[in-house]
């Protein structure tokens, strides 16, 4: 499954103050605690991204989105895990 970037970004900021998000293969993401690898029943996610770092410095959402690097990392990353990501 294709993941998109926007939906990435948007999970991430709204998991700021909750915990890091794990991306799995399939495109779903869930929050795990800091510190948690995300891996259950032997299977590890392809990222696990944490929010703070990332978009903790945007005042809102929509900069986190407009921002070239952000998006760049985010795809790269996934893309390096062997994911499928597009940036529309």
């Amino acid at each position: 499954m294709k993941m998109k970037t926007d939906d990435i970004i948007k999970k991430i900021w709204d998991s700021q103050g909750f915990g890091n998000v794990a991306v799995w293969q399939d495109g779903t993401m869930t929050v795990v605690s800091p510190g948690d690898t995300g891996k259950s029943d032997e299977k590890a996610p392809i990222a696990l991204f944490k929010p703070l770092a990332l978009v903790a410095g945007y005042p809102m959402l929509d900069h986190a989105l407009g921002d070239k690097a952000l998006r760049g990392t985010i795809e790269t990353t996934i893309r390096d895990a062997g994911g499928e990501i597009s940036g529309d």
